[in-house]
């Protein structure tokens, strides 16, 4: 089986192109395709699968093999590897998600996809599709009691649900010790959550560190990205276009007036090869 590695700031996926390949037995093939297993440093797997109703289909994976519905930084990569793969030719694309259909539009330097803007379309608020448990129909800035501390958080989602909480210095915040504690709280969440730490620098500017359901701290996160722009600037803290700085880089951040959201930045190549994974598929490779 043919794979390739990216970095899309933040994220590092294995990406497949499932038009070109057959594959059996995802949710195993996911679990073996990660750092806890095949050691290549995966926050999960991305197919790029062919599509009746956009361009392409993406279909991504967590490590623990469960089926994710959507994720700004794959999503941006995905545009890089079906240009650069020579798989399109078009610079802008739809990609259907299982949380909708989203669009990219490719800046290309020398026949190369250098850099994405992707519109990962509005945030949910609905509490109840996001799903927290609460009698409210948005769940922004609520008090939250995690461990030894009562927090503020607010949640929203683009098909994976997303929350935000807003420190004073995320550098040297323990997000080792209070990540795990809300993503799990299922007092508050039903699913697990992706948890956004951010310091808002200034009214243009943030800075997050995030702790992604399932894999633990990650270098960056996309999608945490947008959920810290949009919460902060719904309550008048930040400017509805920001520089979001995570560990992996910095990504730009415009959350339109209409609602949606748009997400801008690199994705790389790490590396590409193969690997026998007929142990997995039944023969298949």
């Amino acid at each position: 089986m043919r794979f390739t590695k990216m970095q899309a700031y933040g994220n590092d996926y294995v990406y497949i192109d499932a038009i070109n390949q057959k594959l059996d037995n995802l949710n195993e093939l996911a679990k073996f395709v990660t750092d806890r297993h095949f050691a290549i440093g995966s926050d999960g797997m991305v197919l790029i699968c062919s599509s009746d109703v956009a361009d392409f289909r993406m279909r991504i994976f967590n490590p623990d093999g469960t089926e994710a519905e959507m994720c700004g930084n794959a999503i941006r990569s995905v545009g890089k590897y079906v240009y650069d793969h020579k798989l399109t030719d078009k610079t802008t694309l739809k990609i259907e998600t299982l949380g909708g259909i989203k669009t990219l539009d490719l800046e290309v330097t020398n026949g190369v996809v250098t850099n994405i803007r992707a519109n990962i379309s509005k945030p949910i608020f609905d509490s109840k599709l996001i799903p927290v448990n609460t009698t409210k129909d948005k769940f922004i800035m609520e008090d939250v009691k995690i461990l030894d501390k009562t927090f503020k958080l607010s949640s929203l989602s683009w098909g994976n649900p997303h929350t935000v909480l807003f420190v004073d210095d995320v550098d040297n915040f323990d997000v080792a010790k209070y990540g795990p504690a809300i993503e799990n709280n299922r007092e508050v969440f039903p699913n697990r959550t992706n948890v956004t730490f951010a310091q808002i620098v200034s009214d243009n500017y943030i800075k997050i560190r995030e702790w992604e359901r399932g894999t633990g701290e990650t270098i960056g996160c996309g999608t945490g990205c947008s959920t810290a722009v949009v919460i902060a600037s719904e309550l008048g803290l930040t400017k509805r276009k920001c520089q979001v700085e995570q560990i992996g880089g910095i990504l730009e951040i415009e959350y339109a007036l209409n609602g949606e959201l748009f997400m801008k930045g690199p994705s790389n190549f790490v590396f590409e090869s193969e690997i026998d994974v007929s142990h997995i598929m039944g023969g298949e490779k």
